[in-house]
C-alpha cells in the first residue's frame, strides 16, 4: 500500500488503509444493490474527500463510509462528529459546483461497515445524518 503523498505505508497505517478500502468496496456494492447509481468514489478537492457520491432518483447522496473490525470502540457511525457533518455538507456543495449540479436536492448519509476477522459482514445505511 502506498501513502497518497509519501512512502509506502507499513504496519498499522497500511492495515487501516486496507480496512478502509475494503469497507468502501462493501459500501459501494451495498448502495448499488439498494438501487443507487455510484457517481464517484474517493472524490478529492483541496478541502477534503468524499468517500462515495451517488444518485438515488433525483437526490444526490454523499456517503461517508466508516469501517471497523469490532464494536469495541462503538458503532462506526459514532465516529462521525458534528464537525465532520459540516465538512461533508461543504464538500457536497463543492462537488455540485464542480459538476454543475446546482439546485439538486442533496442528502448526507453514513454507511457503517463492520468487518470482524473471519466473520459475517454487517452493513448499516444511515440516511440523512447531516
Amino acid at each position: 500500500m502506498v501513502a497518497r503523498n509519501g512512502p509506502p505505508l507499513r504496519g498499522p497505517g497500511a492495515r487501516r488503509a486496507a480496512l478502509g478500502a475494503r469497507g468502501e468496496e462493501v459500501a459501494s456494492a451495498y448502495l448499488r444493490r439498494a438501487g443507487m447509481r455510484v457517481l464517484a468514489r474517493n472524490w478529492r478537492c483541496p478541502e477534503g474527500e468524499l468517500d462515495i457520491v451517488a444518485g438515488e432518483g433525483a437526490v444526490l447522496v454523499v456517503a461517508e463510509v466508516k469501517t471497523r473490525t469490532s464494536l469495541r470502540f462503538g458503532w462506526p457511525l459514532e465516529a462521525v462528529t458534528e464537525s465532520k457533518h459540516r465538512r461533508l455538507r461543504r464538500l457536497a456543495h463543492r462537488w455540485q459546483a464542480e459538476h454543475r449540479a446546482w439546485g439538486v436536492r442533496t442528502r448526507v448519509d453514513v454507511v457503517s461497515v463492520l468487518l470482524p476477522p473471519g466473520g459475517r459482514i454487517f452493513v448499516r445505511h444511515h440516511r440523512g445524518v447531516a
